[in-house]
């Protein structure tokens, strides 16, 4: 950071009347993490930046090597707006670094940052729009509860809806924080809800889902409410998904349009999903990190779970939506808000690349409904399924050339293990399910 930018930053504070600084960065499972410090540290933290012990870190580092360095990012200043103007808070996203100024293989953030500067060195930028659900369930007993607060359904509006001024609230501080807010509303599940906000390029909007799980916890908890980005809380009705749109640009046009296409798309476009349906399975691990994803990847919801594609089919795993121009995009419609941002928007960007490199031609879209195929009928189509479990994904991202070198052996290392550890954990525990069934009958 130079001394011009440095000294911009510390001006800007100090007419913020920042009273602390929090220094926030992600781990291996998207969770964010933070160290406060007094903003008479400012100058330091964006001159030396701020040494941690990692080695606490989910997927971070060994005892021998826990010493890193937080670096703000200058462009990720925001003021917290909820908190008091008397003892006003800021927040910059920092990236990690190691001794010799390093920056650490283990950080989801590089692992984005890495694989943008693949992208670029064959002329392109990636951006990135994703979709976030989100349940909003009551606190009892200072708890969190799967209770609903409201039973909306899609659309609806108040009485039905009662969480219109939550959202709103979130809203708001979201729109203060730098967010172009496109739409709030309720969606299909009772308590369920979706803010929508507009793309932009993949490490920003990284950055912004991080930010936009941390704001709406921290708004719903201020009116006793739980709000969940957990993939699947309740048997018998849709999870939250994170629809995530995509498109390439090249010397500032959208790469993914040609007027004289088919379907008005680019070659670029077509070999593009053409990777990402190659290494699907693969991409799930990423996408679909936990046990309870694969709760939500099931046929009769809304989310997809066969390896398809289409212009109009909304049971594909990759739709084509309508617009053309500038708005020509691919939506990859099977990860979850639970998944780390900066590992999955890399993971997809990857896998478009390697199909664009590789000449990687999709199968032919599909535009019936999958889900009432018969499993026949999907063989003789060439359609597979997703993968059905975590440790099912782990192997399948293992087995993947392309996304294991994007990941790096850190990162890789601590997929396994975190996959290894919950597949063991859920195994071995004793479900209520279990006793329902079998406690009264044996």
């Amino acid at each position: 950071m130079t001394r011009d930018v440095v000294g911009d930053m510390l001006e800007r504070i100090d007419a913020d009347l920042v009273k602390f600084l929090r220094l926030q960065f992600t781990d291996i499972q998207g969770q964010p993490k933070n160290v406060a410090i007094p903003v008479q540290q400012a100058e330091k933290a964006l001159t030396e930046g701020i040494w941690f012990d990692g080695s606490s870190i989910e997927g971070f580092a060994r005892i021998e090597e826990s010493d890193m360095l937080l670096k703000p990012d200058p462009a990720t200043y925001n003021i917290l707006p909820w908190r008091p103007v008397d003892a006003r808070v800021a927040r910059f996203i920092c990236d990690i670094y190691t001794y010799g100024d390093k920056p650490f293989e283990g950080d989801p953030r590089y692992i984005l940052k890495k694989t943008l500067k693949e992208a670029e060195k064959m002329g392109f930028t990636f951006n990135t729009g994703p979709e976030l659900e989100f349940f909003l369930f009551k606190m009892v007993d200072g708890r969190p509860s799967t209770q609903f607060q409201d039973y909306g359904g899609y659309f609806d509006l108040a009485p039905t809806d009662l969480a219109e001024d939550v959202r709103r609230d979130i809203v708001f501080a979201l729109t203060q924080m730098g967010f172009e807010i496109e739409a709030s509303h309720h969606e299909v599940a009772e308590s369920q809800h979706e803010i929508d906000f507009k793309y932009s390029y993949a490490l920003d909007t990284a950055d912004k889902v991080i930010t936009f799980k941390f704001a709406t916890k921290t708004l719903a908890l201020q009116k006793n409410l739980h709000a969940t980005f957990m993939a699947k809380p309740i048997y018998g009705i849709n999870g939250s998904g994170m629809h995530t749109h995509m498109s390439l640009a090249k010397n500032g046009r959208n790469a993914f349009y040609d007027p004289d296409g088919t379907m008005q798309l680019s070659s670029d476009a077509i070999y593009y999903i053409g990777g990402l349906l190659r290494h699907a399975k693969a991409i799930t691990r990423i996408a679909n990190p936990t046990i309870n994803s694969y709760k939500r990847l099931v046929p009769g919801y809304e989310a997809p779970c066969y390896i398809s594609w289409s212009a109009t089919n909304r049971s594909a795993l990759v739709r084509v939506p309508a617009a053309r121009g500038n708005s020509t995009r691919a939506e990859f419609r099977s990860p979850d808000p639970m998944c780390n941002p900066y590992l999955t928007f890399a993971a997809m960007l990857a896998a478009g690349l390697d199909g664009i490199r590789n000449k990687i031609e999709p199968p032919e879209s599909t535009n019936t409904n999958i889900y009432h195929l018969t499993p026949e009928q999907r063989q003789k189509m060439g359609i597979e399924m997703l993968p059905g479990s975590l440790i099912e994904a782990q192997t399948a991202l293992e087995d993947d050339a392309v996304l294991t070198k994007t990941m790096g052996p850190h990162v890789m290392e601590g997929l396994t293990n975190i996959a290894n550890l919950e597949t063991d954990l859920f195994r071995l525990a004793v479900h209520p399910w279990e006793i329902d069934r079998y406690l009264a009958t044996y």
